[in-house]
């Protein structure tokens, strides 16, 4: 069975071909600011990056007739539970208004219907979108009760990991406790109960440890203090905390590697930052182990920033005692999302509907 992926990102669109699990072949369409200044928004673009894709398709001789699925990355839904999701009218509606917010994955959704019609009619899927909400309530509530917690994460990443986790511990993921901490420009880290994950810090808003780009938490009270100085706009404010934050407010940089590099040469200021980070990550994990009343049967560490050896050292030197570590670097988004539609296709879990 073909399955066909598309993943829109801010300045490029991803695509794959996939029969069962296997990639065949991945192509990524790059896009200059000149060529998006034209649209006033990112559902404007849909036209433009469908006729981009389906060149692909044509330069490289693939017919849509021969998918048996096409799945696109989810975009900014209402919360929803984990799970692979047809593509609905309902769907379509919110991301095109626009309801929950802009990001070019709003765009993933409609571009699977329209590839999966033009492949006579085959299912259109999203997976696993970045507003999977399985919080239990206590987790939802803050100290105070007008801001509430919500969950926003890597969740396509978070969900297959485990997986991966579940199956090399032998277990189905049904019957794994598991802290994930995906680790990459943003830092998520979740606790995974059975396969839902029952709590997770919404990094994007400024929760949990600081990342290359976000500041993660900060002292209330001093957060306050800056954000009524008048030296600030509430939008630089935003920057700082989810762009401007983390290591780039810190080091000017958000590469990791660079960082690693001033370490070694003993720039002092680089190792009090980066141990600051290795802390920060662990001491979130540690949370999401309680949550979990201690049962964890694997520590699981994923994304970008798992492929620092030192990072990954220093994090496991932390919270071993708690559980087995184990290690997945990178994030395969377009092999989540071919594996999420497979597995309805097999037949293996049910496609959810979004209403």
């Amino acid at each position: 069975m073909k399955i066909f992926v598309i993943n829109p990102g801010s300045t490029s669109t991803k695509v794959a071909l996939f029969e069962g699990t296997q990639c065949l072949w991945t192509e990524t369409q790059r896009y200059d600011a000149a060529e998006l200044e034209p649209f006033a928004s990112v559902t404007d673009q849909e036209s433009f990056r469908y006729d981009r894709i389906a060149q692909i398709l044509k330069d490289k001789g693939v017919e849509p007739s021969s998918f048996a699925a096409v799945v696109g990355r989810g975009g900014l839904l209402k919360p929803i539970p984990g799970g692979t999701y047809r593509v609905g009218a309902r769907m379509l509606e919110d991301l095109k208004s626009m309801a929950y917010g802009s990001h070019a994955s709003n765009l993933g959704a409609a571009l699977a219907v329209r590839f999966a019609a033009a492949a006579g009619d085959v299912p259109a899927f999203i997976v696993d979108p970045v507003v999977v909400d399985e919080l239990a309530d206590e987790a939802r509530v803050s100290g105070l009760p007008e801001i509430p917690r919500i969950s926003i994460f890597h969740a396509l990443n978070q969900k297959a990991v485990a997986r991966r986790a579940a199956a090399e511990l032998g277990k189905p993921v049904s019957e794994c406790r598991l802290v994930v901490a995906h680790m990459g420009g943003g830092i998520s880290v979740g606790a995974h109960c059975g396969g839902r994950v029952i709590d997770v810090n919404n990094g994007l808003n400024g929760e949990g440890p600081m990342s290359p780009e976000r500041s993660g938490s900060l002292p209330v009270g001093g957060l306050v203090s800056f954000c009524f100085s008048g030296r600030h706009t509430l939008a630089e404010v935003q920057k700082m905390i989810c762009g401007r934050g983390g290591l780039v407010a810190h080091l000017g940089t958000n590469d990791l590697r660079e960082v690693e590099k001033r370490v070694a040469a003993g720039d002092e200021k680089a190792r009090l930052v980066f141990d600051a980070l290795c802390l920060q990550i662990a001491k979130e994990i540690g949370g999401s182990a309680t949550v979990l009343k201690g049962q964890v049967d694997a520590i699981v560490l994923t994304g970008g920033l798992a492929y620092s050896d030192r990072l990954c050292e220093a994090v496991t030197a932390r919270v071993s005692f708690i559980a087995r570590v184990m290690r997945y670097p990178g994030e395969d988004e377009m092999q989540a999302l071919a594996d999420g539609a497979l597995r309805v296709l097999e037949n293996r879990e049910p496609a959810l509907d979004y209403e």
